[in-house]
């Protein structure tokens, strides 16, 4: 590819904190329940590809015909592959689509098809934003965005907020994996978790092992076993 990166090209990572950064020089976005995902295209060469490096595109195949479809020539977005399944985002149609089997990735794509969340920008023709603080990428990507891509339904625009009580209430509401907070002030950190932090959901589960026994019955080959367990659920956030 003629563009200024090419995959495989380390996207900008994220450090696990345990809670929300304060602070004017953090923009805070939703943490998406997907596959990170870098979008190159140059002309009709379009690739996708995972945060390990490796291409994806073969697992999305509505996804590259979206990226072709696209009226520009050269760009490389970063954004996250999601497969909304019922009104809610689904992990394990994402996991499903990992398959080796062609037609199967195909029926899938066709049953649940992915979206592509987008919230950098990263190429686009000959300028390289990846060089600009984040508080000069975003208005080109709203700009590209609203050009190129808000009248396919496969591309979303990420929404992003500088009042952590906006994050705190996102986080809160329970229907995202958590939050996504980077700094304003960074130009994209390929490869490094220096410019951006990520506060997951908890989880948690409490179990507890009330009765286990093991029953030998008359005949020596049967053996009875009999067990009992409490689950407690939790589900808290920072």
């Amino acid at each position: 590819m003629a563009l200024p990166i090419s995959p495989p090209y380390p996207p900008m990572k994220a450090l696990l904190v345990d809670t929300i950064p304060a602070g004017k020089e953090w923009q805070y976005e939703p943490k998406w329940d997907g596959f990170r995902c870098l979008a190159f295209k140059d002309g009709k060469n379009v690739e996708l590809q995972a945060k390990s490096g490796q291409s994806v595109g073969r697992y999305f195949p509505e996804l590259i015909f979206a990226v072709k479809e696209i009226k520009t020539k050269k760009f490389v977005l970063d954004g996250e592959i999601v497969i909304p399944v019922q009104g809610r985002l689904s992990f394990d149609a994402l996991l499903q689509r990992i398959h080796p089997a062609e037609s199967r990735v195909q029926n899938l794509s066709q049953d649940y098809p992915a979206n592509l969340i987008v919230f950098d920008l990263l190429i686009f023709a000959d300028w390289k934003l990846l060089g600009q603080p984040l508080k000069e990428r975003r208005r080109p990507l709203q700009i590209f965005f609203a050009q190129y891509l808000a009248q396919n339904p496969t591309f979303q625009l990420s929404p992003v907020t500088h009042q952590i009580d906006i994050a705190r209430r996102w986080m809160a509401g329970g229907r995202l994996d958590g939050i996504i907070a980077k700094r304003l002030d960074l130009t994209y950190q390929a490869g490094e978790r220096s410019g951006m932090q990520k506060i997951k959901q908890m989880h948690t589960a409490d179990c507890v092992q009330v009765a286990s026994e093991i029953v030998s019955c008359a005949e020596p080959r049967r053996q009875q076993v009999c067990a009992c367990f409490f689950v407690n659920y939790k589900h808290s956030s920072p």
